[in-house]
């Protein structure tokens, strides 16, 4: 398990290290369960001094998933909601990112986790045999190490978008989606990315016990 963890660790680092490469674009790919949650009573409104406050009691309006690209190069995402999160989800997710996204591209390099929906099968069974071809030859998947998806640049977006989206009640999908496509417009209108500062040298330095062993 340590090799295979050092592998695939270095594997992403490695890549995160090359150059901008429009025909090879790089994309930190997640998803993340979100509960929907409506209010008792109305929130009673700010007042000079005094935020705006809420009843700790609410109702529970069912759960969704949030998909997210997120191309760390360029400081590029996109993030919607889904109903589900099944490998069909997935593979249609791809399929967009390699028909919509970048048509042009030789190959996209997608940083993934080990969840068994994100697999080159999901395409297969999904697709027919010619068109799950097609894109797997488009897509090049690098996996994070198991108990390694913080490696997934991804997941600091991911945190960005709880902080500054989703630290509030949010009632249903329609909501939820005005909210996260706003927020999405903003940080690609700002070009925001992650500074990004592990690599593979301070990974030998740091993680010694992992090569060690």
């Amino acid at each position: 398990m340590t090799a295979d963890f050092v592998w695939r660790m270095e594997d992403v680092l490695d890549l995160y290290a090359q150059p901008y490469d429009p025909q090879r674009p790089l994309i930190c790919f997640d998803e993340r369960p979100c509960l929907l949650r409506g209010e008792v009573r109305e929130p009673l409104p700010a007042q000079p001094g005094k935020p705006q406050r809420f009843d700790s009691e609410y109702t529970r309006e069912g759960s969704c998933s949030l998909f997210m690209n997120f191309a760390p190069q360029s400081g590029w995402r996109q993030v919607e909601v889904q109903e589900r999160r099944t490998s069909q989800d997935f593979a249609q997710w791809m399929q967009r990112l390699v028909d919509e996204q970048f048509p042009e591209a030789e190959v996209i390099r997608v940083v993934l986790d080990n969840l068994n929906t994100h697999t080159p099968a999901a395409l297969y069974q999904t697709f027919a045999p010619e068109e799950a071809r097609r894109l797997t030859k488009k897509l090049e998947f690098h996996y994070t190490p198991k108990h390694g998806s913080w490696l997934n640049m991804v997941e600091i977006e991911l945190s960005v978008l709880s902080r500054q989206c989703l630290n509030r009640r949010i009632p249903d999908r329609q909501t939820l989606q005005r909210e996260v496509s706003a927020w999405e417009q903003r940080r690609n209108g700002q070009k925001a990315t992650v500074k990004w500062q592990f690599t593979t040298e301070k990974a030998r330095c740091k993680l010694q016990r992992l090569y060690l062993q």
